[in-house]
C-alpha cells in the first residue's frame, strides 16, 4: 500500500453507482439499496480519513434524479439529510463537509428546506476540523454548473480558463485524481466534468454498498502508477 503522508493532496471523485442493483439481486426495494449505499458512504468517508485522502466528492444527487419515482425521491432525500447529519462522526474523524450543487436562492433549485438545514448546519458544525475535506453534489449537475459559470464570466465581460473556473460552485476546489465509478458502468456522467481533466479512472464492478477498503486501496494505487 502507498504511503498515507503521501495521501494529503489526494483528490477522489466516486460516482455511486449500482445501490438499486444491489438491492434487486436481494430480493429487495431499491430504497434498501440507497440506505445500504449511504450507510456504506460512512464506511468509505472513514477510510479515507485514515488513509490521509485530502479531498473525497461524491456524487449524492444529480439535476437529473428529481424524475424518479416520488416515493424514491424522498428516501433518497431523507438519507441526505441523515448524512448532513453524522457531525459526530466526522468530527471524530476530523472531517469538514462542504456541499455542491444550484445555489438554493438560484432559479431551478429544488432542494427542500429540511435538506438545506442540514446542509448548512454540518458545514458550520465541521468548519472547524481540519482533516479530509468531504464534498457532496446534491442538485449537481456539471453541465449546469459549467453554463452558469460562463454566464457570470460572460457578465463581467470576458469568458476565459480563468474566469469560468472561479464561478464554479466551489472555485477552489483543487482538480481530481481519480474518478471512481462502481458497478460496472464505464463512464463518466454529468459529474465534475471541468475538475477531471487529466484524472485516472477507476473502473469496478462491486456496486456502491459493496465498495471496500481493498478498492479504495486500489484506486489510491492507481494515481500513483506511471
Amino acid at each position: 500500500m502507498v504511503d498515507p503522508a503521501s495521501h494529503a493532496n489526494v483528490h477522489i471523485a466516486c460516482i455511486m453507482d449500482g445501490n438499486g442493483r444491489w438491492a434487486k439481486r436481494r430480493g429487495l426495494p431499491r430504497t434498501a439499496g440507497h440506505t445500504a449505499g449511504e450507510e456504506n458512504l460512512a464506511e468509505v468517508v472513514r477510510v479515507c480519513a485514515q488513509r490521509g485522502v485530502g479531498r473525497l466528492t461524491v456524487f449524492g444527487f444529480s439535476t437529473e434524479n428529481w424524475v424518479r419515482p416520488p416515493a424514491e425521491v424522498r428516501h433518497i432525500l431523507s438519507l441526505h439529510k441523515k448524512l448532513f447529519g453524522r457531525v459526530d462522526e466526522l468530527n471524530a474523524n476530523n472531517v469538514r463537509i462542504q456541499w455542491i450543487g444550484r445555489p438554493f436562492n438560484e432559479p431551478g433549485s429544488r432542494t427542500p428546506a429540511y435538506v438545506q438545514r442540514a446542509i448548512t448546519q454540518a458545514i458550520a458544525d465541521t468548519a472547524g476540523n481540519t482533516g479530509m475535506i468531504l464534498t457532496v453534489a446534491f442538485d449537481y449537475g456539471s453541465r449546469t454548473e459549467l453554463v452558469r459559470a460562463s454566464r457570470l464570466s460572460a457578465q463581467l465581460g470576458k469568458v476565459t480558463e480563468t474566469s469560468i473556473e472561479s464561478h464554479l460552485y466551489d472555485s477552489e476546489m483543487p482538480r481530481v485524481d481519480v474518478v471512481v465509478r462502481t458497478s460496472g458502468e464505464s463512464r463518466i456522467s454529468n459529474f465534475l466534468l471541468w475538475q477531471i481533466a487529466g484524472a485516472k479512472v477507476y473502473f469496478t464492478e462491486r456496486t456502491w454498498p459493496d465498495f471496500n477498503v481493498q478498492e479504495i486501496d486500489a484506486a489510491l494505487k492507481l494515481i500513483h502508477a506511471t
